[in-house]
């Protein structure tokens, strides 16, 4: 086997942008660079599943693949269909690379919970190694699998950006909120915090796709008029690089409520900006977001959600202490470049 040469399985198109399909296609990039030959394969069908269309689609996958190749299969693609990578992980080098759990995303009700994570389990067992994304998500999974499978780290990179001053507060103050309009990301929370606020000047906006979860993208927006504030709070959509860029340029403050996060790539991008952060200490949050950066509270908890808004948008000298420990800590962070070269160096051991 060549340990510069990879196949990367992920579920659907790779361009799809969300912090998960962002990290595969940066990664896969950066190998290129490297000189690795990268093929990636996108799965037709429903994920996580179980779903025959996707299933049957995997098994061919990987069928069709050499004895011995290296292989790294999407989380998403992995976790809810153990069988092929039962099926094809004795001749196979596979490498399951988690983002969070399956099992960790939110509103699922606990009978699903439950069968993904017993899914996820089998699945990741019949795997050679797991790559995760960060060292809070390896000791999530340690005691799900055989003390024989390693599992390995490999933390997103971040932009370098040109930008190295704290940012000026705008009037009214520009509230970004960036991530998949979904329940896990809590944007419905922070529409009902914001409902507290009418006298206060401020404006919102919420980058990240409305199509993964129409009903809750519509709650979301119904809300927002039930609380008067559908003025003020603008659903922008999953926003292209170039608009996503001037939005994180133009923001004053940078607001995440998750339930729970593997890793949290916007709020790196965040700092990278310069921008001060509340955020939640949901999953591995307070290990990617440092206290000098950012306000942490309870994940679900309104109450306090609105009484760090109140602070973030009345003290100005908070804001830019925050403001500038998440430069400092941006600076600390690898580029994407140093991601890409841990990934493939994690690779070559692993699938050795």
């Amino acid at each position: 086997m060549n340990p510069a040469s990879l196949h990367f399985v992920i579920p659907g198109a790779l361009e799809q942008r969300t912090g998960g399909y962002i990290y595969d296609a940066r990664i896969c990039f950066g190998l290129r660079r490297m000189g690795w030959t990268v093929q990636v394969h996108e799965l037709a069908g429903h994920f996580p599943g179980p779903d025959r269309v996707a299933e049957q689609t995997l098994d061919h996958t990987l069928r069709q693949l050499p004895d011995g190749s290296a292989v790294v299969i999407d989380g998403l693609a992995l976790g809810g269909l153990p069988l092929p990578a039962e099926t094809h992980g004795g001749r196979l080098a596979l490498i399951g690379l988690v983002h969070h759990p399956l099992s960790e995303e939110t509103a699922l009700p606990p009978p699903r919970a439950a069968e993904l994570r017993a899914l996820e389990q089998r699945a990741l067992a019949a795997c050679r190694a797991v790559i995760v994304t960060s060292p809070f998500t390896a000791s999530l999974l340690r005691p799900w699998l055989p003390a024989s499978t390693p599992i390995r780290a490999v933390v997103p990179g971040t932009e370098s950006l040109p930008r190295t001053r704290v940012p000026e507060f705008a009037t009214p103050p520009l509230l970004l909120c960036v991530g998949s309009v979904v329940p896990r990301k809590g944007q419905d929370l922070l529409v009902q915090a914001l409902g507290r606020l009418p006298e206060r000047a401020w404006a919102c906006v919420l980058a990240g796709s409305t199509d993964r979860d129409p009903a809750f993208a519509q709650a979301v927006r119904v809300e927002a008029g039930r609380l008067g504030i559908a003025d003020r709070v603008r659903l922008a959509g999953d926003c292209p690089a170039e608009q996503l860029e001037a939005l994180y340029q133009a923001a004053s403050l940078f607001v995440l409520p998750s339930w729970y996060e593997g890793y949290g790539m916007a709020f790196t991008e965040a700092m990278a900006h310069g921008l001060p952060i509340l955020a939640t200490t949901g999953g591995a949050i307070p290990y990617t977001v440092p206290g000098q950066a950012a306000l942490l509270i309870p994940p679900g908890d309104i109450d306090a959600l609105a009484a760090a808004l109140v602070r973030l948008l009345d003290e100005p000298q908070l804001r830019q202490g925050l403001a500038e420990g998440a430069l400092a800590h941006a600076q600390t962070l690898p580029d994407w470049p140093q991601a890409a070269a841990a990934f493939g160096a994690a690779v070559s051991e692993l699938a050795a």
